[in-house]
């Protein structure tokens, strides 16, 4: 399943005018479980974010990260960069006219070559270590792009099925993902540890996310609706009648997820500290 061109779909639409992409990003702040995820690690570290920090916002896509950073930090910074030159073409005049001209700058960028040497305190990178192949060469230039004492937080699928692998039923791919665009299945802990140790940070932490409950949620709000639109894009009109239905019960199983602990999950939360 091709997910980038529903992506793109998505973002041609909402940036016919700034009212849609605001409500677009308050819709995914409530819907997607990894939003809550998110917004939960990013909290923890509120203090650090009282003096303003810059933050470079790692594979930004819609920038909808940024966006929820700007709006709870006043003094914060961003540096957003996505190799999609369409999403930083349409980002930038939005964050613009948003009141954030000046603290959100977009970029067309490729993170393997992307390096800018001790520049930012926090690095965030959601749902995008999965689509890239020299996830090591990323590691290195996130630990040269932050300042000593940095955090990079990570959000990627786990190797326990985080990108719908085994549910995927596709002739001769053997271990292909449900995300056709996904070049991994996911992370196991010890070797995304491995990795970011040997890209020079001195501590890591690894939490599962999208546990039970999570994975629930994911299929029926994401998996199934996705699977449905790569179908016909007639689908459109009769998913909101079916969000309608699940949506309360997602509701719960979001909340649920993010205020347990989880042994095992289809989600990783990371932390490296520089």
């Amino acid at each position: 399943m091709k997910y980038e061109p529903i992506k793109h779909s998505i973002d041609h639409f909402i940036s016919r005018n700034p009212f849609f992409k605001r409500i677009f990003f308050r819709l995914v702040d409530l819907y997607l479980l990894r939003t809550w995820h998110v917004h939960k690690e990013i909290r923890k570290i509120k203090p650090f974010f009282k003096n303003g920090l810059h933050v470079l916002d790692a594979g930004a896509g819609f920038g909808q990260y940024s966006y929820w950073i700007l709006k709870k930090f006043k003094k914060t910074k961003i540096t957003a960069i996505d190799i999609s030159q369409s999403h930083v073409d349409k980002a930038q005049p939005f964050f613009d006219q948003s009141g954030f001209k000046g603290r959100a700058q977009f970029k067309q960028a490729d993170l393997t070559k992307y390096i800018a040497e001790g520049s930012f305190d926090v690095i965030i990178s959601f749902d995008v270590m999965e689509h890239i192949q020299e996830d090591r060469k990323v590691f290195i230039n996130f630990y040269k792009s932050l300042k000593n004492g940095g955090l990079l937080i990570i959000s990627t699928p786990s190797d326990q099925g985080g990108s719908g692998v085994h549910d995927h039923e596709h002739k001769n791919v053997g271990n292909a993902s449900f995300i056709d665009e996904h070049v991994r299945d996911g992370y196991g802990v010890e070797e995304i540890k491995e990795k970011l140790n040997t890209a020079g940070f001195s501590k890591v932490e690894v939490k599962f996310t999208y546990g039970i409950p999570g994975k629930l949620s994911w299929i029926l709000l994401m998996k199934f609706p996705i699977s449905l639109l790569n179908i016909s894009k007639l689908y459109f009109i009769l998913l909101p009648f079916y969000w309608i239905i699940v949506f309360p019960f997602c509701l719960i199983l979001n909340y649920v997820d993010i205020m347990i602990k989880h042994k095992s999950g289809t989600g990783l939360m990371v932390k490296a500290f520089k």
